[in-house]
This record gives structure tokens, sequence and C-alpha cells, in this order.
């Protein structure tokens, strides 16, 4: 199944990002760029998260110098599900039993060919539901919503 998918990255990373695209519209998918020019990874992850998380975009695709930076910061949007990829077993694993709905690479840490396969199983992996994590995962879900911080426009003071 062809989705939409939204990508995003910090400069270092700009030259990965249009490998990455390039690959992914020859699977089929329809990409949104997001940007390379902010060296303020967090903002471009923001973005890349809210469209997501709306569903506006089906997945979402961030990359910075080590991808870790851009996780952290795509997590603290409710409905996003970031995770550094590093190996085929955790990518897949990562939708299959997690529901990840964003992947994210490191630039500086990885090469153009291991992050084309990597995508290449996520995007032809789906969540399990129902699956054996099914538990797992609603539960992180329900911290999610526990802990969730009160948008300003909703704080009454």
């Amino acid at each position: 199944m062809k989705k939409s998918i939204a990508i995003g990255c910090d400069p270092n990373a700009s030259e990965l990002k249009e490998v990455l695209i390039r690959h992914l519209e020859s699977l089929g998918h329809q990409v949104t760029d997001y940007g390379s020019d902010n060296p303020i990874y967090a903002d471009t992850s923001l973005a890349v998260a809210q469209a997501v998380a709306s569903k506006k975009q089906d997945r979402g695709i961030l990359l910075c110098g080590t991808g870790i930076g851009v996780a952290l910061a795509a997590n603290k949007v409710a409905g996003a599900y970031a995770a550094v990829a590093s190996d085929i077993y955790s990518v897949e694993r990562s939708i299959k039993s997690n529901n990840v709905n964003i992947l994210t690479f490191g630039a500086q840490v990885m090469g153009a060919e291991l992050a084309k396969s990597l995508i290449s199983v996520w995007m032809n992996s789906e969540y399990e539901v129902g699956g054996r994590s099914e538990a797992k995962i609603q539960r992180i879900y329900e911290i999610e919503k526990e802990f969730a911080t009160p948008s300003p426009a909703s704080i009454h003071v």
C-alpha cells in the first residue's frame, strides 16, 4: 500500500534526505519535504511529528547527525511515535510491535544503502492489531494520556 511520507532533517543530513526521497518515490510513495535548512532540528521534528500525529501524513522520517535528537523532539508530540533506525529486525519490530509512525536516521553514523534497506522494510511492515504486543502498546498510549502536557490555550489561571 502506497503511503504519504513527511520527511525533514537538519543541514547535516540534507544529502541523505535527498537520497531517501528518491528511494521512497521509486517505491511509489508520495513524499512531502519539510525542509533541511533549520539548524534547530527540533523545529523540523515538530513539523513532521504534527503532520503525522494529525494524520495529514501516514508516516514520517527525520534525520540529524545521529537520529537521536530528532527522535527525542518528535516524541514530545502526542500521537507521534519515533524510533531511531539501526538494524533490520529493530525497524521491522518498531512498527509491527510498537506502531512507530516516525523513523529517524543518523546521517553521520549510517550509510545511504543501509538507510534505504531499512526504509524498504519499514514501509512494507504494518502494526499487528491484537498481536502479542497489543497490551504493551495500549499501556504506552495510556501513559501518554496520563502525562500529556496541557496546551497553553487549555490552561486557565
